[in-house]
């Protein structure tokens, strides 16, 4: 067998692949002398079958498949020992012309060859990384929500503002019959929150949709429609009025403090308050972290410059899935997956030069325990023993799924703290609304 490669770029090569009849005669000798001896041909005893026969009936195939193993070992050892690094998979450019009645074979496999670059971790603009905090107006309107969803409810006849509706909405047209229950805190149109304002107990009240609710999105909640229909939505529909209720607030004691957070963990309305914005900033800082995530990747992809080699690649695509495309439908997969691929060589090539980015066994074991520990205080088991840890650990890694998704997580905090120190980042303090209207 011999093996040569013709580079026609830096970005495509050939390689031609020679086997000859030694390369495959003996495994083929050897599989039709086995189905000698468990053919069952009418005429012949078991295993008296003549060989002309037998090679009459399955040498071909036999041929063909023996020498496709031996073609595809062979281009997996010259890839690996002479390390070329390839995308996608070694495309057959003579395989129609193959006479597979000759007893030497020429193959040749067009390549597709990753490119040569340098990361370019530091753009000429600096990334925001926003550090979300939660001001005096969110936490106190977190307390009152607690209040509220903690407080007693208080049957009513009629309705005022600040009470809660339980109702039935209905529209014939776009089939919304939903019973939900809402503040009135939630009706943004002054029309309407006139209309359900005074309205009793029994009452059916007619209620345009056009900036009904404070948000569009509430328009999936409260009346059951699609999220494209919740957008825009300008229809009218009826609500029954079925139950209202005024909630009376909930004192801040320690009562409410123990059944929300567990006994003694706030002891007053100001410890009450910093654990709220605690919390909050928890949960910031994690979206906050993927908005930086998302930026870190654009950049990285828009100043990395590399060539790919396209046609190849879409030839690839064409005949690598489960359907074959057409051209068209290829060159339009390759441009909507073209950002993806450059993104996963950049990362590809920053874990090989960065080892501190590959996770091991013995990082993912104990970041399994942190996750452990972390639920079990969630439960109330504050200072589980190690034996116990470990346990649970071992059968959480002997899932193979469970271990693919705590690798993916550990892998991408690993990579988030890797932008962190590596990349130009300039911080920009707001509150969680600034955020989202900036960063979205």
């Amino acid at each position: 067998m011999n093996i040569t490669r013709e580079n026609i770029d830096s970005l495509n090569a050939v390689l031609k692949v020679a086997i000859v009849k030694d390369d495959y005669s003996d495994k083929v000798s050897k599989i039709l002398s086995d189905y000698r001896k468990t053919a069952n041909i009418p005429g012949f005893r078991k295993g008296h079958v003549p060989m002309g026969m037998v090679k009459k009936q399955y040498g071909k195939a036999v041929l063909i498949d023996e020498v496709n193993k031996v073609l595809q070992e062979a281009l997996h050892k010259y890839l690996t020992e002479e390390k070329i690094d390839v995308l996608g998979n070694p495309l057959p450019k003579n395989d129609e012309e193959i006479n597979w009645e000759a007893e030497d074979f020429n193959f040749e496999f067009e390549l597709g060859l990753s490119p040569e670059f340098e990361v370019a971790l530091k753009g000429k603009k600096a990334i925001t990384h926003y550090k979300v905090v939660a001001d005096d107006k969110m936490v106190n309107d977190q307390v009152t929500t607690i209040r509220k969803q903690y407080g007693k409810l208080i049957s009513k006849t009629e309705v005022s503002e600040g009470d809660e509706i339980t109702g039935t909405f209905t529209n014939s047209e776009k089939e919304i019959e939903n019973k939900t229950t809402f503040p009135l805190d939630k009706i943004k149109g002054k029309k309407q929150l006139k209309q359900l304002v005074g309205a009793k107990v029994g009452d059916e009240v007619k209620l345009k949709t056009k900036g009904l609710f404070n948000d569009d999105h509430d328009n999936q909640h409260f009346l059951k429609v699609s999220h494209d229909d919740a957008h825009g939505l300008d229809i009218e529909v009826s609500l029954k009025i079925e139950e209202v209720n005024e909630r009376e607030e909930a004192e801040l004691n320690q009562e409410l403090f123990d059944k929300l957070f567990g006994k003694d963990v706030v002891t007053s309305e100001e410890t009450l308050k910093e654990k709220i914005k605690e919390d909050a900033e928890r949960q910031f800082s994690q979206q906050s972290d993927q908005k930086l995530m998302n930026d870190v990747t654009e950049s990285l992809i828009d100043n990395t410059k590399f060539d790919l080699p396209g046609d190849f690649l879409q030839r690839w695509m064409q005949i690598s899935g489960e359907n074959p495309l057409t051209e068209k439908e290829a060159k339009a997969e390759y441009e909507r997956s073209e950002k993806g691929l450059r993104y996963q060589l950049i990362e590809g090539k920053l874990r090989n030069e960065h080892k501190d980015l590959q996770v091991n066994f013995d990082e993912l074991k104990a970041y399994s325990r942190d996750m452990i520990k972390m639920q079990m205080a969630q439960y109330g088991q504050a200072n589980p023993s190690e034996e116990e840890l470990d346990t649970i650990a071992a059968r959480i890694l002997s899932n193979e799924e469970e271990v693919k998704r705590l690798s993916e997580q550990l892998n991408n905090q690993k990579l988030l703290q890797f932008f962190k120190e590596n990349v130009k980042l300039k911080t920009k303090e707001l509150t969680y609304d600034k955020f989202i209207k900036e960063a979205y």
